[in-house]
C-alpha cells in the first residue's frame, strides 16, 4: 500500500470531516501504472462517516499522448456535467501541492453496479432495465448541454478516421473489413454540426446502476472532449458493449428508439437514426484498432499483461459488427 496515498489522505480526513476525523477502510480498488483509484472513509469525531474514492495519476501525464485530460479537467467536466443535472460522482475535493497526493481528486462514493454482464443479465436489474436507454438518453442531453471546460480538443468524423487509421497503418495488420470500413466510413462522413461537450466514452461499464433507480452516476470522464452528438449516442450501441445481448443494440439493455427519444425530451437535437448507426460504426472500427494496438503490444513486449492479447482476439468481434452494419448501409 502506497505511504504517500496514506500520508496525504491522513492529513486530508481532518479538512474533509472536522478536527479529530480519522481514515479508515483505506482499499486499492484498480489502476495500472499511471492511475490509482482507492476508496476510504472519513470518520467525523461525531461519528459522521463519509465514503470517498481517490483517483490520482501516479505518473506524470503525456500531454501529446493519447486523449487522456488532465484530473483537474476532469473534475472540472464532472461539476459542470453535475450543474446540468447529471449524475455523477459528486467532486469533494481537489488536490493541492500541500496534499501531497500529487495529481489527483476526491468524489462522493456512489453505490451501484458497473459490470456490463450483470446489468444485462443479472435478475436484480430485470425491472430496470426498460428504462434504462431512455435515461442514457436524457443524461447525454444534460452532458451534452454542459459548457465545456477550457483548453478540451474539438474532433469530427474524418479527423478520428485519420488518427484511428494512422494507428491501424502503423499496426502493421492487414483486415480486409477494417480497410473496407476506413474507405466506406470516409466517402460517407455526415455534415458537421455544431461541437457539444461529449463524455467521451459513455457506456456500459462506465455507468453506475442501481436496480431501482436506474442510472446513479456516468463515470470515468477521462476521454471527454468536443464534437458531434451522435458520438456519444453511438459509442454505447457498439456491440462490444452489449455484453451478449447483441438484441439490445444500447448497452445491451435497450432500444435505438427509447435512447433518441428520451435525448429529444431532455433537449437534445433531433439526431437520425443513420448518423448515431454511422457513429456506431465507427465506433466500432475504433474498437478494433485498438484490440489490435493492445495484441501488438504484448507481442513486441512492451505490456507483459495476458490481458492484451485477450482483448486483441476481440478484433474478429468488432469485423462481424462492421460486416452487419456495412450490409445494412450506411
Amino acid at each position: 500500500m502506497s505511504d504517500q496515498v496514506r500520508a496525504g489522505l491522513e492529513r486530508l480526513a481532518s479538512r474533509l470531516g472536522g478536527e479529530g476525523a480519522q481514515l479508515a477502510d483505506l482499499q486499492r480498488l484498480s489502476g495500472g501504472a499511471s492511475m490509482e483509484t482507492w476508496a476510504f472513509a472519513v470518520l467525523g469525531a461525531q461519528g459522521a462517516r463519509q465514503e470517498l474514492v481517490l483517483r490520482r495519476r501516479a505518473a506524470p501525464m503525456d500531454p501529446g499522448e493519447g486523449r487522456s485530460v488532465s484530473l483537474a479537467t476532469e473534475a472540472a467536466l464532472i461539476v459542470a456535467a453535475q450543474q446540468a443535472g447529471a449524475p455523477v460522482a459528486e467532486l469533494v475535493h481537489l488536490a493541492a501541492p500541500q496534499d501531497g497526493l500529487g495529481e489527483a481528486h476526491v468524489t462522493r462514493r456512489v453505490s451501484g453496479e458497473t459490470l456490463g454482464r450483470k446489468i444485462v443479465s443479472d435478475p436484480r436489474f430485470e425491472a430496470v432495465r426498460p428504462r434504462l436507454a431512455r435515461q442514457c438518453g436524457a443524461i447525454l442531453a444534460q452532458i451534452h448541454s454542459a459548457a465545456p471546460p477550457p483548453g478540451l480538443k474539438t474532433v469530427d468524423a474524418l479527423e478520428e478516421l485519420a488518427r484511428y487509421e494512422e494507428a491501424y497503418r502503423r499496426s502493421g495488420a492487414e483486415r480486409p473489413i477494417l480497410e473496407l470500413a476506413f474507405q466506406h466510413l470516409k466517402r460517407h462522413a455526415p455534415p458537421p454540426v455544431a461541437p457539444v461537450l461529449l463524455h467521451g466514452d459513455f457506456r456500459n461499464g462506465n455507468l453506475m446502476i442501481d436496480p431501482e433507480q436506474g442510472v446513479v452516476a456516468v463515470l470515468d470522464w477521462e476521454l471527454s472532449h468536443c464534437g458531434d452528438p451522435a458520438e456519444d449516442l453511438g459509442w454505447i450501441c457498439v456491440n462490444s458493449w452489449r455484453f451478449g445481448r447483441a438484441d439490445r443494440p444500447v448497452g445491451g439493455f435497450g432500444e435505438y428508439q427509447d435512447l433518441l427519444e428520451g435525448y429529444r425530451a431532455a433537449g437534445g437535437a433531433d439526431i437520425l437514426l443513420s448518423r448515431l448507426r454511422y457513429w456506431q460504426a465507427l465506433g466500432s472500427l475504433k474498437w478494433g484498432v485498438m484490440c489490435l494496438v493492445m495484441y501488438a503490444s504484448y507481442a513486441t513486449g512492451a505490456e507483459s499483461s495476458v490481458e492484451r492479447p485477450m482483448i486483441g482476439r476481440r478484433v474478429s468481434e468488432t469485423e462481424i459488427d462492421l460486416v452487419t452494419l456495412l450490409e445494412k448501409g450506411l
